[in-house]
């Protein structure tokens, strides 16, 4: 993601709680003109500092991705009230507290454009994962309210539902021939959906070609659902 808006030559804040991945990313992106921080998403407070010092260096919030998932597998009735809650501290929470310091920004403009990641397990349920389902439904939720409370200041609000993505974690965590055999079998494509799939369409939500697209959760499964 964060290549792909580089690429574009936008300016680019991002953060994220793994340091080392983080550098190799910006290393890997020399002439890019990026700011990053290590941050704990699920701290509220330091999530949404991150977001205005990064509007000191970089200047206005023009678009925001929430962009941030653990879809930990737990049978529901082991599920601790602490596991909940950090389960929608990880997969709900920091996009509404980024978003809130964004649209300040996007205010000042009329304009903005807020991309928010839910998922397709949003829709379709998917088994010992209750928690990331109900936070991922409740992004579809929020994007339909934040479009309504800003779309007057011309700030644009909408979701991607990814299906399964073929990303480096989840082909070593998740995807065995067995896995991949039956969820091909469930496309309509007949092909893995890329990180640069997605992307593409995080692109377009944040260009002025989607202008008057707002409150949508648009799936990007290759035809699953």
């Amino acid at each position: 993601m964060v290549e792909s808006f580089a690429k574009q030559d936008a300016k680019v804040a991002f953060i994220d709680i793994d340091d080392d991945s983080a550098r190799v990313l910006i290393n890997s992106l020399p002439e890019a003109n990026l700011w990053y921080r290590q941050v704990d998403v699920t701290d509220s407070y330091a999530l949404q500092k991150s977001l205005v010092d990064a509007s000191l260096v970089l200047g206005n919030i023009n678009v925001l991705v929430n962009n941030v998932a653990n879809d930990r597998r737990q049978a529901s009735e082991e599920v601790t009230v602490n596991d909940w809650e950090q389960c929608l501290q990880i997969n709900l929470n920091p996009a509404f507290f980024a978003s809130q310091v964004a649209m300040s920004f996007m205010q000042k403009e009329n304009s903005g454009s807020i991309i928010n990641f839910s998922s397709i397990n949003a829709i379709m349920g998917q088994p010992q994962m209750a928690g990331y389902v109900t936070a991922k439904a409740g992004i579809i939720g929020m994007t339909k309210a934040l479009a309504r409370d800003y779309g007057e200041f011309g700030i644009r609000v909408n979701a991607i539902l990814p299906g399964w993505v073929a990303t480096k974690r989840q082909l070593a965590s998740w995807f065995t021939e067995e896995e991949q055999v039956k969820w091909m079998a469930a496309m309509a494509l007949k092909k893995l959906v890329t990180p640069e799939d997605v992307a593409n369409l995080a692109l377009f939500l944040a260009a002025d070609e989607s202008s008057m697209i707002t409150g949508q959760s648009i799936k990007i499964d290759g035809g699953r659902l």
